[in-house]
Order: structure tokens, then C-alpha cells, then sequence
């Protein structure tokens, strides 16, 4: 009988992240990091430069696409099976709301204290209320705003109407330089939660093995 993502968890192996999700996630995170450092030069390419002009925007282009691509792999994943309850789990929204507050105590108080996380991760509810609604917004909202945005300016030609549309090629660029500031951002505040395990390298090991480490 074949063995199921939940069955191990069931068992006490603790199988938080399926293989497709820790290569989603890997795929994403490096694509991430080159648009950051690619678009930071195409921004100040006085102050910062790696390669040439012509290079750099096609590096960008590329990576992009590659990134949409890798998005949408994410949410077939997560629609077509039933990993879609690690972000909607069954939840009433008193408890939701109960749950929300503990969270907030334990990352503004009780992690410097030492104490241990209130949410209980399964494979069903890996995120707490607070990531939920983080991870939601980043990727149901701002991550497609932030294509749309940039495969707008890939090709201005095509997209004119779309750009007028919106207001113009300046509140398109706008609006994409800063999503990519909040992108900044949320990369850097993501890997200093990760390194709040019983290890600084305790999450980034679960993202390679797939397998939660026990408090």
C-alpha cells in the first residue's frame, strides 16, 4: 500500500515538506535572490555592477520568467491536491483569532524568553495563523502584482494599453520597485525566522530532508 505525505508525519517521522514543495521552494528562493540582485543593478548601476547592462537585463528577464513558470508549478500543486489545507486548514474563526494573539505573544515575547512555539506543526497545519495570512498575501496577491508589473515592462510595445491602463510606465515602475523593496525584505526577515530553530541551521536542514526536527 503506497504511503501518503500525512501517513509519515502519522507515524512519527515527522514528513513536513514533499519533495515538489522543497524543490518549488529552492527553485524560487535562488530565482529570488537573482532578480533582487539583477534589478538592484539595473536601478543603480553606478553604485552596483556585476555585469554588463545588456547582460543584467536579460539575466533578469530570464529569471523571471523562470520564476512565473515555478509559481504556477506552486499553484497546481497546491490546488490540484489536497495541500491546499497547510494554507486553509479547518479553522473557526475564534480560534483563529485566539491562536493569531498567542503567536503574536511568543514572537514579541516568549521566543526571547525561551519558551516554545504555540502552534503545533502537522502536515495540514505546518504555518500559524500569522504565516498563513503572510504567505497568502505575498502569494495570492503581491507576487502576481509584481509579474504582471514586470512583464509589462519586458515588452512596452505589446503592453502599452495595459500600461496606460494603470496610469502610465512611471506608476508601473513604481509599483514594481517597490514590491521589490517589501521583496527585500520579506527574503531577509523569512531567513532570520528560519534560523530561530534549536539550530540557526535546524529549518534550513528541513527544507533539504523534507523531515521536522522534534523540540
Amino acid at each position: 500500500m503506497q504511503t501518503t505525505y500525512a501517513d509519515h508525519f502519522r507515524h512519527g517521522d515527522n514528513y513536513i515538506n514533499p519533495l515538489p514543495v522543497r524543490i518549488w521552494h529552492w527553485v524560487n528562493a535562488l530565482g529570488f535572490v537573482l532578480l533582487i540582485l539583477t534589478g538592484f543593478q539595473l536601478r543603480y548601476m553606478d553604485l552596483f555592477r556585476l555585469l554588463s547592462f545588456e547582460e543584467t537585463v536579460k539575466l533578469h528577464n530570464w529569471t523571471g520568467f523562470v520564476v512565473i513558470a515555478n509559481y504556477f508549478i506552486w499553484l497546481s500543486f497546491y490546488l490540484f491536491t489536497d495541500k491546499i489545507k497547510v494554507y486553509h486548514p479547518e479553522l473557526d474563526a475564534k480560534k483563529f483569532f485566539s491562536d493569531s494573539f498567542r503567536q503574536i505573544r511568543f514572537y514579541s515575547y516568549g521566543i526571547f524568553k525561551g519558551e516554545s512555539s504555540p502552534h503545533r506543526v502537522s502536515p495540514y497545519d505546518k504555518f500559524n495563523p500569522m504565516q498563513m495570512v503572510a504567505y497568502q498575501v505575498m502569494m495570492l496577491v503581491v507576487v502576481p502584482i509584481q509579474f504582471t508589473t514586470g512583464i509589462m515592462m519586458w515588452d512596452v510595445k505589446r503592453f502599452g494599453n495595459w500600461i496606460e491602463l494603470m496610469g502610465g510606465i512611471r506608476v508601473v515602475d513604481t509599483v514594481h520597485v517597490l514590491i521589490f523593496i517589501l521583496f527585500v525584505f520579506f527574503i531577509l526577515v523569512h531567513a532570520y525566522m528560519g534560523a530561530l530553530g534549536q539550530k540557526p541551521s535546524t529549518h534550513f536542514k528541513e527544507m533539504f530532508t523534507g523531515y521536522e526536527e522534534k523540540d
